[in-house]
């Protein structure tokens, strides 16, 4: 998506129920990158805490983050590109992702509590309850100007957020 078409390395961040996996993987699909949703990278314990309604610290999240950078700079080194679906909510979190992958940019699905609790509320079978969206939206830093990335509507349809996705990209 460079000049230098070195492989893409995005990470689509957001809260609970913003739609990370969804968008990510058809913007993998448009251009060609393999999709890992970060959440498959979380040691089995990260997972039952969060299943409990337990919010996760910093010390858990610390070497999950340092594995979603691996795995971009793993894909990178391989010459492909890669999409992953990471909540990378605090700056420092989207900082450890950077220092283990390197250029990273990050595509922040945003949108209103009331629609993310809607999509969380309707959402079956996953570890993540909707009763740590609150503290999700507490915790989330949004991107810096210094940081590579846009801020994406949700309240859009996925394929309208995964072509402001790749306008973003192209603008970089």
């Amino acid at each position: 998506m460079s000049a230098q078409n070195a492989p893409a390395a995005v990470v689509v961040m957001g809260v609970s129920g913003s739609g990370k996996t969804t968008v990510g993987a058809l913007l993998a699909g448009r251009i060609g990158a393999r999709f890992v949703d970060a959440d498959d990278l979380h040691p089995a314990q990260n997972k039952a805490k969060m299943h409990a309604g337990v919010p996760l610290t910093d010390e858990d999240r610390e070497p999950w983050l340092r594995l979603v950078g691996e795995a971009i700079r793993t894909e990178r080194a391989l010459g492909r590109s890669i999409v992953v679906a990471c909540s990378a909510l605090r700056r420092s979190y989207r900082d450890l992702i950077r220092n283990e992958a390197g250029d990273v940019s990050f595509m922040h699905l945003a949108g209103s509590r009331e629609l993310l609790g809607q999509r969380l509320d309707a959402r079956m079978g996953h570890f993540m309850p909707a009763a740590l969206l609150d503290s999700q939206l507490a915790t989330l830093e949004p991107l810096g100007a210094d940081e590579q990335g846009a801020v994406l509507d949700v309240a859009v349809t996925p394929e309208q957020a995964v072509d402001a996705a790749l306008a973003a990209l192209a603008a970089a």
